[in-house]
Formats: C-alpha cells, structure tokens, sequence
C-alpha cells in the first residue's frame, strides 16, 4: 500500500532488468522462504545460468545468504538461499497519550524485540527523548547496536500536515506539535522517521496481515476511546489535502448533538454516539455497570434483555455513521476494529451489517480486524518495511 507517484518509465537497460529480476527474487524469497537456484528460476522464468548469476550478485550484496540444502529428492542436494535477516533493521512505533509502544524487525518482518513505555503526559515532556529512550532498549532488547535501524515509522493520533509537517487533528497528544518535530525525531533516531495516523497503519496492517488481504478499496472503521477510519482506495491510502481524511469523529450525524466548532468544543457528532465514553453512557441508560466500554459489551453479550437492547443500539449507532461513509466511498470491504468492535466480536459485527444494510444504498462486506496485538504497531512496522525495502533492495 503506497501513495507514491508511479515513476516514469526507464529505458530497459541491462542493469535496470537486472535489478527488477533481483526485486523479483527477492520479493518471492519473503513471499516463500528459502527457495533453490531451480526453484527461482522456475518461477521468475530465468534460465540457470541466469538465476545463477542472479543469486551470486545477491549474496555478494549481502541481500541473500545461503540456509542448508534440498533433501529427500531424486537428484542431488541443491543449496537453499533465503533474503539475509541483517540487510536492514526498522523499528515501528504506535503512540498513545499514555503509553508508546516500540517493535525492531529485521527486513524478512521478524519481529525481534518489543518494549512498552509509559509516557508522563505532561506539559513540557518532550517527545523526543521518550523516543530516543525506548528505541534504545528496543534495540538492546534486540541484541543490535545503536545506529543498526535503517528507517522509523510512528503511528498517532491526528495526521502531520502534507504543507507545514505539523500534527494536526490531535490536540490531545501532550508536546508532539512543534514545528520542527519530525527533523529532531529523525535526528534522534538516527535514520529517517515517517509519522502516519494510527488507524491508516491499522488498515495497512489489516491489507498486508489481515482481514482486508487481497482488497484495494476498502474502509477501516476504528472505534475505541475516540472513532476514525482509514480509506484505501485503488489499493493505496487516500490522506486528503491536509492530511485529515478519515477524521470522522466529529462527522455530524442523527442523534448527536451539532458542533460548529469541533475542534474548540472537543465533543459532539460520531465520536459522541460510538466512542468509548457514549458507549459507557448507553450501557448506564441499560442498568449495566462497567468500568469500560469493552467490559460493558462483554457484560451486555452475557445479559440477555437489556444486553441485547444495548448492542442493538450500540449497532445502530456504528451503522448510522458507517453509512455516511460507505454512501460516498462506495468501499468493497468495512474492517471493524478497535477494541469496541473486539469486544462485541460476530454478533456486533453482524448486527451492524444488518443496520447497515438499511441504511445505505452500497452494500459492503463486514469484517472484524484479525491482525493480532497492536494493529497500529504492525502496520508502524510494514510501512517502515515498505521504505526500508525500496531502499536497501535496489541494485540498479
């Protein structure tokens, strides 16, 4: 999933049509783990000798390495060769208001560390060094030396501007809008750092690990503490002009109160009606007591009668915003995810289906997000793995 712009065409150099059988190589070595000079041969349509020679440039680029032989064959053992782990090192990052979480994979995708970090909140706490601190137990945890990371993607709230690089549409995210703040964050890390909205990493984790794997137009609904959506359109994510496309929590619909100033006022429209605090509220008006939205769909799941009256409306809600999205994006698939989708699990998912369904023209499938863990931190880490392997697997 990319926003790039599609290059122009290259004359077909020699060396550019061997880099694109190197790509091709090595695309299919993440794809089908070690694979034989025979067997890339057979499926890029190289002959031997130039399979051969292909391999031998790879290795000597240090991008492949060879892992054992063949076995249990009629003919003789031939060597395995699998993309070298320790060709690039990214790290991912998912940002909270009041925690970071950090992952270093190598390029095959191997996660191969993960640290938690609570962070203070408070005015004058300065973003970067609570990122420089944690990739540099991230890295210690993963056996790698500081300057090992070929490239950072974070994951937060809001979206940084496309025109000024500031965060936007995330008031709320103490001390990460500075003017400058993307420059010092790389600065720190020491490599180049991207900054993405959170739930457009969800989605990028859900097409490349998920339930959305094979779709190009698509809609991520995230609810939980607040509500936004990703929008995947012709197979990349579609941002907007500054960055705010999917900022749908405040989207004026039926039922909430109307809000002409949301981003003074913080309150009203679809986050209102579905996010974790409306949810809470709803639970109250049913005589079910919790602490959270998702232990309130937990309890309403296990109530019948007033349980079931609170995930009708729950779901009514979901549907009420979901159609005015699906109305103009007309999307193939709706991911629900976020941990009140989570937690109401199939019969959330097929009651909202059912409201949706009478509510929009469009008629999209629904699907409950199977990326496990942190979406946004799997999604941090793809996208970094994207960048990291444009840049490292190019042999033009």
């Amino acid at each position: 999933m990319t926003d790039t712009p599609t290059p122009a065409p290259r004359p077909g150099t020699p060396s550019r049509l061997r880099a694109i059988n190197d790509r091709a190589a090595l695309d299919l070595l993440l794809a089908h783990g070690p694979l034989s000079r025979t067997r890339i041969g057979a499926l890029t349509g190289l002959s031997k000798p130039t399979a051969s020679q292909l391999l031998a440039r790879l290795e000597t680029a240090g991008l492949v390495v060879p892992v054992g032989t063949t076995a249990g064959g009629p003919g003789p053992n031939a060597q395995l060769y699998e993309v070298n782990p320790a060709a690039a090192y990214v790290a991912g990052l998912d940002v909270t208001t009041s925690q970071i979480r950090f992952a270093v994979a190598d390029v095959t995708g191997r996660t191969l560390a993960e640290h938690l970090r609570p962070t203070p909140g408070r005015p004058g706490s300065d973003p970067v060094e609570e990122v420089a601190a944690g990739l540099a137990r991230t890295l210690e945890l993963a056996g790698l030396t500081p300057g090992a990371l070929t490239g950072v993607t974070i994951g937060t709230p809001g979206a940084l501007d496309p025109h000024s690089q500031e965060l936007r549409y995330a008031a709320h995210l103490t001390g990460w809008h500075g003017p400058d703040l993307l420059g010092r964050l790389a600065e720190a890390a020491g490599t180049p750092v991207a900054m993405e909205n959170d739930v457009n990493l969800a989605a990028v984790a859900e097409q490349a690990l998920g339930s959305a794997r094979g779709s190009s137009d698509f809609v991520l609904l995230w609810a939980e503490e607040g509500i936004g959506a990703a929008i995947v359109l012709g197979g990349r994510l579609h941002r907007g002009h500054t960055g705010g496309a999917g900022e749908v929590g405040y989207m004026p619909v039926p039922g909430a109160p109307l809000v002409r100033h949301v981003r003074r006022e913080n309150s009203g429209g679809f986050q209102q009606l579905a996010g974790a605090a409306g949810v809470l509220a709803l639970a109250r008006q049913h005589g079910l007591s919790a602490r959270s939205a998702e232990t309130a769909i937990g309890r309403a799941l296990d109530t019948p009668g007033p349980g079931d009256a609170f995930l009708a409306e729950l779901a009514h809600r979901l549907a009420t915003g979901l159609a005015a999205i699906v109305a103009v994006i007309d999307p193939e698939l709706v991911v629900l995810s976020g941990g009140i989708p989570n937690a109401g699990g199939r019969r959330l998912r097929d009651l909202v289906q059912d409201e949706l369904t009478g509510l929009a023209v469009p008629r999209p499938r629904l699907l409950s997000s199977t990326v496990p863990g942190s979406p946004v931190l799997h999604g941090a880490l793809q996208h970094a793995l994207g960048t990291a392997r444009e840049q490292v697997f190019t042999t033009d």
